[in-house]
Protein backbone atom coordinates (compact mmCIF):
# COMPACT_ATOMS: atom_id res chain seq x y z
CA UNK A 1 0.00 0.00 0.00
CA UNK A 2 1.62 3.35 -0.69
CA UNK A 3 2.27 5.29 1.22
CA UNK A 4 0.63 9.21 1.36
CA UNK A 5 2.78 12.81 0.52
CA UNK A 6 2.33 13.44 4.83
CA UNK A 7 3.95 9.94 5.92
CA UNK A 8 6.66 10.74 3.45
CA UNK A 9 7.43 14.00 4.96
CA UNK A 10 6.81 13.47 8.26
CA UNK A 11 9.55 10.83 7.83
CA UNK A 12 11.85 12.74 6.40
CA UNK A 13 11.92 15.62 8.90
CA UNK A 14 12.37 12.80 11.57
CA UNK A 15 15.67 11.63 9.89
CA UNK A 16 16.26 15.68 9.72
CA UNK A 17 16.01 15.96 13.43
CA UNK A 18 18.18 12.71 14.05
CA UNK A 19 21.04 14.01 11.87
CA UNK A 20 21.07 17.55 13.66
CA UNK A 21 20.88 16.57 17.37
CA UNK A 22 23.75 14.07 17.04
CA UNK A 23 25.74 17.07 14.81
CA UNK A 24 25.42 19.27 18.13
CA UNK A 25 25.80 16.22 20.76
CA UNK A 26 28.99 16.21 22.33
CA UNK A 27 29.64 12.90 22.35
CA UNK A 28 29.96 12.82 18.39
CA UNK A 29 31.54 15.78 18.11
CA UNK A 30 35.47 16.28 19.14
CA UNK A 31 37.09 17.53 22.38
CA UNK A 32 37.54 20.65 21.64
CA UNK A 33 33.92 21.55 20.04
CA UNK A 34 32.73 19.60 23.46
CA UNK A 35 34.37 22.09 25.83
CA UNK A 36 33.02 25.17 23.74
CA UNK A 37 29.56 23.47 24.44
CA UNK A 38 29.80 22.71 28.03
CA UNK A 39 31.52 26.08 28.64
CA UNK A 40 28.58 27.96 27.04
CA UNK A 41 25.67 25.66 29.33
CA UNK A 42 27.53 26.81 32.50
CA UNK A 43 27.57 30.36 31.18
CA UNK A 44 23.92 30.33 31.02
CA UNK A 45 23.47 28.13 33.92
CA UNK A 46 25.25 30.37 36.15
CA UNK A 47 27.24 27.73 36.88
CA UNK A 48 31.39 27.22 37.20
CA UNK A 49 34.28 25.24 37.31
CA UNK A 50 36.96 25.87 39.36
CA UNK A 51 39.49 26.63 36.79
CA UNK A 52 37.04 29.09 34.89
CA UNK A 53 37.17 31.88 38.04
CA UNK A 54 35.43 34.02 35.23
CA UNK A 55 32.88 31.89 33.81
CA UNK A 56 29.93 32.87 35.29
CA UNK A 57 27.06 34.96 34.87
CA UNK A 58 26.67 38.92 35.93
CA UNK A 59 24.66 40.01 38.93
CA UNK A 60 21.28 41.30 38.56
CA UNK A 61 19.64 43.90 40.84
CA UNK A 62 17.63 40.77 42.21
CA UNK A 63 20.91 38.96 42.93
CA UNK A 64 23.37 40.98 43.58
CA UNK A 65 26.08 39.06 44.87
CA UNK A 66 24.68 35.83 42.74
CA UNK A 67 23.73 33.81 45.10
CA UNK A 68 21.36 31.96 43.60
CA UNK A 69 22.99 28.83 43.77
CA UNK A 70 24.77 27.35 46.42
CA UNK A 71 28.41 27.60 45.82
CA UNK A 72 30.77 25.25 47.97
CA UNK A 73 34.39 25.72 48.69
CA UNK A 74 37.06 25.96 46.04
CA UNK A 75 39.44 24.36 49.00
CA UNK A 76 39.11 22.97 52.13
CA UNK A 77 42.57 24.12 53.19
CA UNK A 78 41.25 27.65 53.75
CA UNK A 79 39.14 26.53 57.15
CA UNK A 80 40.75 29.36 58.79
CA UNK A 81 39.98 32.32 56.70
CA UNK A 82 37.28 34.85 58.10
CA UNK A 83 34.09 35.09 55.97
CA UNK A 84 30.70 37.05 56.43
CA UNK A 85 27.63 35.18 57.17
CA UNK A 86 25.46 35.87 53.76
CA UNK A 87 23.05 37.51 56.66
CA UNK A 88 25.40 40.30 56.88
CA UNK A 89 26.77 40.47 53.72
CA UNK A 90 22.72 41.36 52.72
CA UNK A 91 22.42 44.74 53.11
CA UNK A 92 20.14 47.11 51.25
CA UNK A 93 22.06 49.76 49.22
CA UNK A 94 19.93 52.70 50.14
CA UNK A 95 23.08 54.41 52.35
CA UNK A 96 25.68 52.83 50.58
CA UNK A 97 27.41 55.83 49.75
CA UNK A 98 27.06 57.13 53.02
CA UNK A 99 30.52 58.49 55.10
CA UNK A 100 30.21 56.96 58.67
CA UNK A 101 28.66 59.48 61.28
CA UNK A 102 30.54 61.27 63.66
CA UNK A 103 29.47 62.88 66.87
CA UNK A 104 29.67 63.22 70.59
CA UNK A 105 27.18 61.15 72.65
CA UNK A 106 26.75 61.33 76.51
CA UNK A 107 30.47 63.38 76.25
CA UNK A 108 32.55 60.68 74.60
CA UNK A 109 34.42 61.36 71.38
CA UNK A 110 33.77 58.02 69.07
CA UNK A 111 32.92 57.58 65.49
CA UNK A 112 29.99 54.78 65.06
CA UNK A 113 29.72 53.15 61.24
CA UNK A 114 26.98 54.24 59.34
CA UNK A 115 24.69 51.32 59.89
CA UNK A 116 22.79 49.98 56.39
CA UNK A 117 19.30 48.52 56.01
CA UNK A 118 19.91 44.71 57.00
CA UNK A 119 18.27 42.89 54.45
CA UNK A 120 15.59 40.15 56.84
CA UNK A 121 12.67 38.80 56.12
CA UNK A 122 10.89 39.09 59.53
CA UNK A 123 7.67 37.98 59.32
CA UNK A 124 5.33 40.12 60.29
CA UNK A 125 2.10 37.93 62.44
CA UNK A 126 -0.01 38.39 64.96
CA UNK A 127 0.30 37.51 68.66
CA UNK A 128 1.73 34.15 69.13
CA UNK A 129 3.56 33.86 66.17
CA UNK A 130 7.45 34.61 65.99
CA UNK A 131 9.51 37.05 64.11
CA UNK A 132 12.72 35.66 62.76
CA UNK A 133 15.70 38.38 63.62
CA UNK A 134 18.93 38.74 63.88
CA UNK A 135 20.52 38.37 67.50
CA UNK A 136 23.19 40.74 66.63
CA UNK A 137 23.77 44.01 68.47
CA UNK A 138 25.66 47.80 67.64
CA UNK A 139 28.97 48.00 69.02
CA UNK A 140 29.21 51.66 70.23
CA UNK A 141 32.65 52.16 71.46
CA UNK A 142 33.69 55.40 73.01
CA UNK A 143 37.47 55.11 72.32
CA UNK A 144 36.76 55.82 68.10
CA UNK A 145 37.40 52.31 67.18
CA UNK A 146 34.91 50.82 64.71
CA UNK A 147 32.71 48.35 65.68
CA UNK A 148 32.67 46.00 63.20
CA UNK A 149 35.52 42.76 61.36
CA UNK A 150 38.28 44.56 59.82
CA UNK A 151 37.39 47.70 59.74
CA UNK A 152 34.44 47.26 57.91
CA UNK A 153 30.70 47.92 57.69
CA UNK A 154 29.71 44.74 59.50
CA UNK A 155 27.75 45.20 62.70
CA UNK A 156 29.75 43.87 65.99
CA UNK A 157 27.28 40.74 66.31
CA UNK A 158 28.34 39.14 69.51
CA UNK A 159 28.19 42.08 71.34
CA UNK A 160 26.03 43.25 74.15
CA UNK A 161 27.13 46.84 74.72
CA UNK A 162 24.39 48.03 72.47
CA UNK A 163 20.87 48.32 70.88
CA UNK A 164 20.32 45.46 68.70
CA UNK A 165 20.15 45.55 64.28
CA UNK A 166 16.64 45.04 65.09
CA UNK A 167 15.87 48.11 67.21
CA UNK A 168 17.97 49.74 64.82
CA UNK A 169 15.80 48.52 62.34
CA UNK A 170 12.77 49.48 63.73
CA UNK A 171 13.98 53.31 64.31
CA UNK A 172 14.83 53.34 60.62
CA UNK A 173 11.39 52.52 59.74
CA UNK A 174 9.86 55.00 61.75
CA UNK A 175 11.99 57.76 60.18
CA UNK A 176 11.40 56.21 56.83
CA UNK A 177 7.96 56.00 57.31
CA UNK A 178 7.08 59.56 58.14
CA UNK A 179 10.60 60.99 56.15
CA UNK A 180 10.26 59.45 53.37
CA UNK A 181 12.25 62.16 51.20
CA UNK A 182 15.13 61.79 53.72
CA UNK A 183 14.65 65.06 55.06
CA UNK A 184 14.92 64.10 58.85
CA UNK A 185 17.60 65.74 61.04
CA UNK A 186 18.29 64.92 64.38
CA UNK A 187 20.18 66.88 67.20
CA UNK A 188 23.90 68.18 65.64
CA UNK A 189 22.57 66.58 62.58
CA UNK A 190 23.34 62.88 63.56
CA UNK A 191 21.03 59.84 62.58
CA UNK A 192 18.21 58.75 65.50
CA UNK A 193 19.96 55.83 66.42
CA UNK A 194 22.87 58.24 68.23
CA UNK A 195 20.22 60.48 69.60
CA UNK A 196 21.92 60.63 73.26
CA UNK A 197 18.30 60.42 75.20
CA UNK A 198 17.57 57.31 73.41
CA UNK A 199 20.66 55.85 74.40
CA UNK A 200 20.40 56.47 77.80
CA UNK A 201 17.11 55.32 78.05
CA UNK A 202 17.96 52.19 76.45
CA UNK A 203 20.75 51.74 78.94
CA UNK A 204 18.04 52.51 81.84
CA UNK A 205 15.79 50.43 80.23
CA UNK A 206 18.53 47.59 80.28
CA UNK A 207 19.57 47.48 83.87
CA UNK A 208 15.94 47.01 84.91
CA UNK A 209 15.30 50.83 86.02
CA UNK A 210 12.47 52.89 86.54
CA UNK A 211 12.89 56.13 84.91
CA UNK A 212 11.73 59.76 85.54
CA UNK A 213 12.27 62.05 82.77
CA UNK A 214 12.42 65.62 84.09
CA UNK A 215 13.11 67.92 81.42
CA UNK A 216 9.76 69.63 81.92
CA UNK A 217 8.26 68.78 78.82
CA UNK A 218 6.15 66.16 76.79
CA UNK A 219 7.34 63.23 75.22
CA UNK A 220 8.94 64.37 71.80
CA UNK A 221 8.76 62.59 68.39
CA UNK A 222 12.86 60.98 69.23
CA UNK A 223 11.78 59.92 72.74
CA UNK A 224 8.96 57.91 71.22
CA UNK A 225 10.22 56.63 68.85
CA UNK A 226 13.35 54.73 70.86
CA UNK A 227 10.55 53.78 73.79
CA UNK A 228 8.67 52.14 70.52
CA UNK A 229 11.32 50.51 69.01
CA UNK A 230 12.98 49.64 72.76
CA UNK A 231 9.50 47.57 73.58
CA UNK A 232 9.32 45.87 70.21
CA UNK A 233 12.92 44.77 70.39
CA UNK A 234 11.62 43.13 73.52
CA UNK A 235 9.15 41.80 72.18
CA UNK A 236 10.79 39.72 69.13
CA UNK A 237 13.60 38.60 71.94
CA UNK A 238 10.75 37.29 73.56
CA UNK A 239 8.72 35.41 70.92
CA UNK A 240 12.01 34.43 69.57
CA UNK A 241 12.90 32.45 72.78
CA UNK A 242 9.71 30.87 73.16
CA UNK A 243 7.52 33.09 75.01
CA UNK A 244 3.53 34.42 74.47
CA UNK A 245 2.65 37.90 73.89
CA UNK A 246 -1.00 37.43 74.99
CA UNK A 247 -1.87 41.42 76.10
CA UNK A 248 -0.82 44.70 75.58
CA UNK A 249 2.95 44.79 76.39
CA UNK A 250 3.32 48.22 76.05
CA UNK A 251 0.84 50.81 78.00
CA UNK A 252 1.09 54.61 76.97
CA UNK A 253 -1.55 56.77 78.77
CA UNK A 254 -1.20 60.08 77.33
CA UNK A 255 -3.22 63.33 78.56
CA UNK A 256 -5.57 63.85 75.66
CA UNK A 257 -6.47 62.68 71.87
CA UNK A 258 -4.56 64.56 69.88
CA UNK A 259 -1.72 63.42 72.05
CA UNK A 260 -2.96 59.61 71.86
CA UNK A 261 -3.20 59.98 67.77
CA UNK A 262 0.18 61.64 67.39
CA UNK A 263 2.09 58.68 69.41
CA UNK A 264 -0.14 56.23 67.01
CA UNK A 265 1.19 57.81 63.75
CA UNK A 266 4.71 57.37 65.29
CA UNK A 267 4.08 53.62 66.29
CA UNK A 268 1.97 52.71 63.07
CA UNK A 269 5.10 51.61 60.98
CA UNK A 270 6.45 48.92 63.56
CA UNK A 271 3.07 46.88 61.48
CA UNK A 272 5.50 45.90 59.25
CA UNK A 273 7.33 44.47 61.68
CA UNK A 274 4.76 42.61 63.38
CA UNK A 275 3.55 45.25 66.30
CA UNK A 276 0.44 46.62 66.36
CA UNK A 277 -0.77 50.02 67.63
CA UNK A 278 -4.45 50.98 69.38
CA UNK A 279 -4.92 54.25 70.65
CA UNK A 280 -8.55 54.63 72.59
CA UNK A 281 -9.42 58.05 73.94
CA UNK A 282 -13.05 60.04 74.36
CA UNK A 283 -12.98 61.25 70.95
CA UNK A 284 -14.28 57.45 69.40
CA UNK A 285 -17.65 55.64 69.89
CA UNK A 286 -16.87 52.84 73.33
CA UNK A 287 -18.74 50.40 71.02
CA UNK A 288 -16.68 50.87 68.01
CA UNK A 289 -13.44 50.73 70.50
CA UNK A 290 -14.78 48.00 72.21
CA UNK A 291 -15.35 45.65 68.70
CA UNK A 292 -12.04 46.81 67.41
CA UNK A 293 -10.64 45.71 70.59
CA UNK A 294 -12.11 42.19 70.39
CA UNK A 295 -10.89 41.45 66.28
CA UNK A 296 -7.58 42.74 67.19
CA UNK A 297 -4.54 42.12 69.89
CA UNK A 298 -2.29 44.93 69.81
CA UNK A 299 1.05 44.95 71.17
CA UNK A 300 0.94 48.65 71.95
CA UNK A 301 -1.94 50.63 73.29
CA UNK A 302 -1.83 54.21 73.79
CA UNK A 303 -5.08 55.67 75.78
CA UNK A 304 -6.24 58.34 77.91
CA UNK A 305 -6.69 57.20 81.67
CA UNK A 306 -10.69 57.66 82.06
CA UNK A 307 -11.35 55.72 78.41
CA UNK A 308 -8.95 53.16 79.20
CA UNK A 309 -10.63 52.72 83.07
CA UNK A 310 -13.68 52.43 81.67
CA UNK A 311 -12.77 49.81 79.30
CA UNK A 312 -10.73 47.92 81.95
CA UNK A 313 -14.28 48.12 84.27
CA UNK A 314 -16.05 46.72 81.10
CA UNK A 315 -13.74 43.80 80.72
CA UNK A 316 -12.99 44.89 77.13
CA UNK A 317 -9.47 45.19 77.74
CA UNK A 318 -7.07 42.86 79.71
CA UNK A 319 -3.91 45.22 81.01
CA UNK A 320 -3.02 42.85 83.62
CA UNK A 321 0.00 41.44 81.97
CA UNK A 322 1.72 44.79 80.74
CA UNK A 323 5.44 44.74 81.05
CA UNK A 324 5.85 48.56 80.12
CA UNK A 325 4.35 51.18 81.24
CA UNK A 326 5.23 55.15 80.09
CA UNK A 327 2.68 58.26 81.77
CA UNK A 328 3.43 61.02 79.54
CA UNK A 329 2.69 64.76 81.22
CA UNK A 330 2.46 63.59 84.66
CA UNK A 331 1.21 66.12 86.48
CA UNK A 332 -2.15 66.87 88.85
CA UNK A 333 -4.09 69.14 85.92
CA UNK A 334 -7.24 67.23 86.78
CA UNK A 335 -7.12 67.34 90.33
CA UNK A 336 -6.90 64.46 92.83
CA UNK A 337 -9.24 62.44 89.94
CA UNK A 338 -5.86 62.47 87.72
CA UNK A 339 -4.21 61.23 90.25
CA UNK A 340 -7.08 58.49 91.16
CA UNK A 341 -7.28 57.23 87.71
CA UNK A 342 -3.77 56.32 87.50
CA UNK A 343 -3.35 54.48 90.62
CA UNK A 344 -6.36 52.65 89.46
CA UNK A 345 -4.66 51.95 86.41
CA UNK A 346 -1.71 50.76 88.08
CA UNK A 347 -3.49 48.32 90.24
CA UNK A 348 -5.01 46.61 87.46
CA UNK A 349 -1.64 45.15 86.29
CA UNK A 350 -0.18 42.75 88.17
CA UNK A 351 3.07 42.20 88.67
CA UNK A 352 5.79 45.35 88.37
CA UNK A 353 5.92 46.67 85.09
CA UNK A 354 9.11 49.06 83.98
CA UNK A 355 7.77 52.45 83.96
CA UNK A 356 8.89 55.78 83.08
CA UNK A 357 7.09 59.05 83.95
CA UNK A 358 7.30 62.15 81.79
CA UNK A 359 7.28 65.10 84.73
CA UNK A 360 6.64 68.06 83.30
CA UNK A 361 5.75 70.04 86.09
CA UNK A 362 8.00 71.21 88.89
CA UNK A 363 5.55 72.38 91.47
CA UNK A 364 5.20 70.62 94.85
CA UNK A 365 1.32 69.57 94.26
CA UNK A 366 2.53 67.14 91.45
CA UNK A 367 5.04 65.54 93.90
CA UNK A 368 2.37 62.84 95.34
CA UNK A 369 1.19 61.79 91.94
CA UNK A 370 4.65 60.63 91.03
CA UNK A 371 5.68 59.34 94.28
CA UNK A 372 2.72 57.40 94.04
CA UNK A 373 3.65 55.92 90.56
CA UNK A 374 7.53 55.22 91.12
CA UNK A 375 8.10 54.33 94.96
CA UNK A 376 11.18 52.18 93.95
CA UNK A 377 14.27 52.28 93.12
CA UNK A 378 14.42 55.40 89.83
CA UNK A 379 16.58 57.07 87.61
CA UNK A 380 16.31 60.36 86.62
CA UNK A 381 16.85 61.26 83.04
CA UNK A 382 16.91 64.48 81.64
CA UNK A 383 19.61 66.08 79.10
CA UNK A 384 18.34 69.66 80.68
CA UNK A 385 20.97 71.00 83.44
CA UNK A 386 18.63 73.50 84.78
CA UNK A 387 17.62 73.77 88.78
CA UNK A 388 14.47 73.11 88.25
CA UNK A 389 14.75 70.25 85.77
CA UNK A 390 17.72 68.50 88.29
CA UNK A 391 16.19 69.08 91.39
CA UNK A 392 12.40 67.69 90.21
CA UNK A 393 10.83 66.16 92.75
CA UNK A 394 12.88 67.21 95.89
CA UNK A 395 10.70 69.06 98.55
CA UNK A 396 12.74 72.35 99.91
CA UNK A 397 11.44 72.87 103.14
CA UNK A 398 13.33 76.35 104.80
CA UNK A 399 13.07 76.95 108.44
CA UNK A 400 13.96 80.76 109.94
CA UNK A 401 15.10 80.71 113.63
CA UNK A 402 15.93 82.91 115.90
CA UNK A 403 19.00 80.61 118.15
CA UNK A 404 21.31 78.02 117.23
CA UNK A 405 19.78 75.61 119.78
CA UNK A 406 16.60 76.27 117.72
CA UNK A 407 17.90 74.95 114.41
CA UNK A 408 19.22 72.06 116.14
CA UNK A 409 15.63 71.12 117.58
CA UNK A 410 13.95 71.56 114.37
CA UNK A 411 16.18 69.31 112.51
CA UNK A 412 15.98 66.48 115.14
CA UNK A 413 12.15 66.74 114.62
CA UNK A 414 12.80 66.92 110.63
CA UNK A 415 14.77 63.66 111.45
CA UNK A 416 12.22 62.10 113.02
CA UNK A 417 9.26 63.27 110.61
CA UNK A 418 11.44 61.70 108.09
CA UNK A 419 11.58 58.31 109.70
CA UNK A 420 7.76 58.47 110.39
CA UNK A 421 6.61 59.27 107.19
CA UNK A 422 8.75 57.37 105.12
CA UNK A 423 6.60 55.98 102.06
CA UNK A 424 9.04 53.43 100.66
CA UNK A 425 9.95 50.25 102.41
CA UNK A 426 13.40 50.48 101.22
CA UNK A 427 15.89 52.33 104.07
CA UNK A 428 17.15 55.55 102.87
CA UNK A 429 19.93 57.69 104.06
CA UNK A 430 20.15 61.17 105.84
CA UNK A 431 22.78 63.90 105.95
CA UNK A 432 23.41 66.76 108.16
CA UNK A 433 26.00 68.76 106.59
CA UNK A 434 27.48 71.29 109.53
CA UNK A 435 29.63 74.89 108.93
CA UNK A 436 32.73 75.54 110.79
CA UNK A 437 31.45 77.32 113.70
CA UNK A 438 28.88 74.64 114.04
CA UNK A 439 29.05 72.29 117.54
CA UNK A 440 28.86 69.06 116.13
CA UNK A 441 28.80 67.85 120.02
CA UNK A 442 25.86 69.32 120.90
CA UNK A 443 24.11 67.59 117.13
CA UNK A 444 25.78 64.61 118.02
CA UNK A 445 24.18 64.31 121.91
CA UNK A 446 20.71 65.21 120.29
CA UNK A 447 20.74 62.94 117.53
CA UNK A 448 21.91 60.24 120.30
CA UNK A 449 19.30 61.00 122.50
CA UNK A 450 16.58 60.37 119.85
CA UNK A 451 18.03 57.01 119.34
CA UNK A 452 20.13 57.31 116.12
CA UNK A 453 23.59 56.08 115.61
CA UNK A 454 25.52 58.55 113.80
CA UNK A 455 28.82 58.38 111.97
CA UNK A 456 31.01 61.86 112.09
CA UNK A 457 33.32 60.67 108.77
CA UNK A 458 32.34 61.13 105.71
CA UNK A 459 33.28 57.91 104.32
CA UNK A 460 30.90 55.94 105.84
CA UNK A 461 27.29 55.80 107.60
CA UNK A 462 26.22 52.83 110.34
CA UNK A 463 22.84 51.58 109.66
CA UNK A 464 20.59 51.18 113.10
CA UNK A 465 17.78 48.48 112.98
CA UNK A 466 16.78 48.93 116.48
CA UNK A 467 13.19 50.30 116.32
CA UNK A 468 12.28 54.04 117.29
CA UNK A 469 10.55 55.05 120.24
CA UNK A 470 8.63 57.61 118.12
CA UNK A 471 7.95 55.55 114.73
CA UNK A 472 6.75 51.95 115.91
CA UNK A 473 8.24 48.98 113.90
CA UNK A 474 9.81 51.24 111.02
CA UNK A 475 13.33 50.57 110.10
CA UNK A 476 15.37 53.89 111.16
CA UNK A 477 17.37 55.62 108.24
CA UNK A 478 21.44 55.76 108.28
CA UNK A 479 22.57 59.03 109.76
CA UNK A 480 25.97 60.47 108.49
CA UNK A 481 27.41 63.99 109.38
CA UNK A 482 29.52 65.73 107.60
CA UNK A 483 31.40 69.30 106.81
CA UNK A 484 31.05 71.93 104.51
CA UNK A 485 34.73 71.48 102.82
CA UNK A 486 33.63 67.77 102.39
CA UNK A 487 30.38 68.10 100.12
CA UNK A 488 32.06 68.10 97.02
CA UNK A 489 33.96 64.90 97.67
CA UNK A 490 30.38 63.24 98.95
CA UNK A 491 28.48 61.26 96.60
CA UNK A 492 25.26 62.87 97.88
CA UNK A 493 23.36 61.08 95.13
CA UNK A 494 22.68 58.22 97.73
CA UNK A 495 20.93 60.14 100.72
CA UNK A 496 16.85 61.09 100.69
CA UNK A 497 17.13 63.64 103.32
CA UNK A 498 19.85 66.39 103.57
CA UNK A 499 19.32 68.63 106.80
CA UNK A 500 21.55 71.63 106.69
CA UNK A 501 21.41 73.15 110.48
CA UNK A 502 23.60 76.34 109.46
CA UNK A 503 23.15 77.69 106.13
CA UNK A 504 26.31 77.39 103.33
CA UNK A 505 28.37 79.68 102.79
CA UNK A 506 26.83 80.93 99.37
CA UNK A 507 23.80 80.12 97.06
CA UNK A 508 25.53 77.80 94.74
CA UNK A 509 26.89 75.66 97.67
CA UNK A 510 23.06 75.38 97.83
CA UNK A 511 22.24 74.20 94.44
CA UNK A 512 25.18 72.24 94.04
CA UNK A 513 23.44 70.34 97.30
CA UNK A 514 20.18 70.51 95.67
CA UNK A 515 20.63 69.28 92.15
CA UNK A 516 23.44 66.58 93.37
CA UNK A 517 21.26 64.67 96.16
CA UNK A 518 18.71 61.72 96.10
CA UNK A 519 19.73 60.65 92.69
CA UNK A 520 17.53 57.30 92.76
CA UNK A 521 14.17 58.28 94.66
CA UNK A 522 11.42 60.86 94.06
CA UNK A 523 11.11 61.25 97.81
CA UNK A 524 13.93 63.97 98.40
CA UNK A 525 13.52 66.55 100.94
CA UNK A 526 16.34 69.49 101.38
CA UNK A 527 15.81 71.07 105.14
CA UNK A 528 17.77 74.44 105.36
CA UNK A 529 17.69 76.41 108.68
CA UNK A 530 18.20 80.20 108.23
CA UNK A 531 18.82 82.88 110.42
CA UNK A 532 18.64 87.22 110.98
CA UNK A 533 22.49 86.58 110.06
CA UNK A 534 21.88 84.77 106.84
CA UNK A 535 19.55 87.82 105.44
CA UNK A 536 21.80 88.06 102.62
CA UNK A 537 21.20 84.95 100.89
CA UNK A 538 17.24 85.52 101.16
CA UNK A 539 16.29 87.27 97.87
CA UNK A 540 18.61 84.31 95.65
CA UNK A 541 17.11 81.82 97.92
CA UNK A 542 13.47 82.83 97.28
CA UNK A 543 14.25 82.97 93.18
CA UNK A 544 15.22 79.05 93.45
CA UNK A 545 12.32 78.25 95.34
CA UNK A 546 10.08 79.91 92.27
CA UNK A 547 12.14 78.78 89.76
CA UNK A 548 11.48 75.20 91.06
CA UNK A 549 7.98 75.96 92.13
CA UNK A 550 8.25 75.67 95.81
CA UNK A 551 6.33 77.27 97.96
CA UNK A 552 7.79 80.11 99.85
CA UNK A 553 7.84 80.36 103.42
CA UNK A 554 6.75 84.26 104.75
CA UNK A 555 9.36 84.09 107.45
CA UNK A 556 12.09 84.12 104.67
CA UNK A 557 10.61 87.15 102.56
CA UNK A 558 10.37 89.25 105.69
CA UNK A 559 13.53 87.90 106.55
Amino acid sequence: MAKGDDAVRRKKNKVQRKKLSRKNDSSTVSARIASIIAAKKRRKSGKRRMCQGMCFSLPTPDDPFNERLDKKDISKRETNKSMTSKRDRKVSAKRKDDGPAKGSVLGHDMEVDNLEKVNEKVTASNVGKTRHIGSGRLEIRPDGKKAGVNGNRELACESSDGPSKYLILCLETIVDSLYPDGTYNGEEGKRLFLNPWGIEFWKCYSAGKDILETSGSPSDFEQIAWIASTAADVISRREKEGHLITGPFLLFIVPSKEKALKVRSLCKPLKAQGVHTVSLHPGASIDHQISGLQSCEPEFLVSTPERLLELVSLKAIDISGVSMLVIDCMESTSGGCYLDTVKSIKQAISGKPHTTVFFNSFSNASVPAVQNVLNGFVYRLSLNDSVASQSACIIQSVHVCSSKEEKIKKGIHALDNACCNQITPQPFKVLYIVGKNNDVRKLVSAVKFKGYSISTSFYSNIMDSENSPDCGSRMRPAVSIIDTKHVSSTDLGEYGVVIVPDFVQSVDDYVQILTRMARHTVNGVLHSFLTKDDARHAESLIGILEQCGQAVPEELRNL
